[in-house]
């Protein structure tokens, strides 16, 4: 389970900077907090 959590976190902050690039700066950060927020290392609402 941890390591799906870390994938899903992987493509969110991807995605996030991504958006960032293209100009969706909002979406963006968005994207990169909810991929934090998410992911097994550092914070993690799952814990």
């Amino acid at each position: 389970m941890a390591f799906l959590l870390w994938i899903l976190a992987v493509i969110l902050v991807i995605a996030g900077i991504v958006s960032l690039v293209r100009g969706s700066i909002l979406w963006g950060i968005v994207l990169i907090i909810v991929g934090l927020a998410v992911g097994p290392g550092g914070y993690s609402i799952f814990k």
